[in-house]
């Protein structure tokens, strides 16, 4: 009889750690992207955009090839013929590139042109799993080589990046181009491990052991990387570009010390903008005024600084 009852507690375990971890992979890789509806509710509610004023932007969709062959797809807003700025803006997980045409005055106002990308899996991009930057800085060098192979080999590149786009923008710092000058991230993690760990433990109250090391052995298996292999923090830590950070004081989803971690490791030149009261990606519809105030200054700040040598070798 004892036996039975322990033979039916370690089967129910295992069961429940592979609903789990099925569950936890399916989470983090495959969540249900939001429609183009649920982003302009959600744009429209803050005050801060509307789909009104998407539509009737001055874009056109274009089209590239990631390194691993997934059809990527992108807005450009080449509004400014004679101007050679770019910058690239990255969403976050679970959206798209509508939700980053919040941003577009705010760069324009610099005489910036701006590419709107889908990162793979979202969006009109293809893609199965979102891998954090593992893939996704790959997909990010192949949009800054389409923008000069297009408007030429003399442009200056900034990058912009909201929740796993910023994670994505500053995992690019490892493989940066000689074009891009700044990367601004806006409420990123310091690296999955320990946002994983801090999601299970404190967001979902489940112990991360042994949860999270099944979860990389299917990360591994199914999406082809590990948890380990995405740390924005190490890739700051080596890089030499004007780098900076944005984050609400109120964020829970990634939490606040996050990019103050980040901001600590990173060498000269960095800002860190703290949105007193905002949210997870909320800091730009809390305090828009002082948020352009601070893009605006760090961007002229760091076109102005002559060239460093970078850290890492570029390509």
């Amino acid at each position: 009889m004892v036996y039975t009852v322990l033979v039916a507690i370690v089967l129910v375990v295992i069961l429940a750690a592979s609903f789990l971890t099925r569950f936890g992979f399916r989470q983090i890789t495959q969540m249900k992207l939001q429609t183009y509806e649920n982003i302009f509710d959600y744009l429209e509610k803050t005050g801060i955009y509307s789909r009104e004023r998407f539509e009737t932007l001055d874009k056109k969709e274009v089209k590239v090839t990631s390194q691993d062959g997934l059809s990527l797809s992108g807005y450009v807003l080449d509004t400014d013929p004679d101007s050679k700025k770019w910058v690239i803006i990255v969403h976050g997980y679970t959206v798209s590139s509508h939700v980053s045409a919040q941003y577009v005055d705010m760069f324009q106002q610099e005489g910036f042109n701006v590419l709107l990308i889908d990162q793979r899996r979202h969006g009109n991009s293809e893609g199965t799993y979102t891998t954090y930057g593992y893939h996704e800085k790959y997909d990010v060098q192949t949009w800054v080589n389409w923008l000069l192979d297009h408007y030429g080999r003399d442009i200056t590149i900034g990058l912009h990046g909201q929740s796993f786009g910023g994670g994505t923008v500053l995992e690019y710092l490892s493989i940066a181009h000689p074009n891009v000058k700044f990367v601004i991230a806006d409420c990123p993690y310091s690296d999955l491990t320990e946002l994983m760990r801090y999601q299970l433990q404190v967001l979902n109250k489940i112990p991360a052991f042994p949860l999270l090391s099944l979860i990389d052995r299917q990360l591994e298996r199914k999406a082809g990387f590990r948890l380990k292999q995405v740390s924005p923090l190490k890739a700051v830590e080596q890089s030499c570009l004007p780098v900076m950070f944005v984050h609400g004081t109120e964020d829970r989803y990634v939490p606040t010390h996050m990019s103050k971690d980040l901001y600590e490791h990173k060498p000269e030149p960095k800002r860190l903008l703290l949105v007193e009261g905002a949210v997870h990606a909320d800091a730009y519809s809390v305090d828009p005024k002082r948020y352009s105030e601070e893009v605006h200054s760090f961007i002229r700040e760091a076109l102005a600084t002559p060239a460093a040598k970078s850290c890492l070798p570029s390509i």
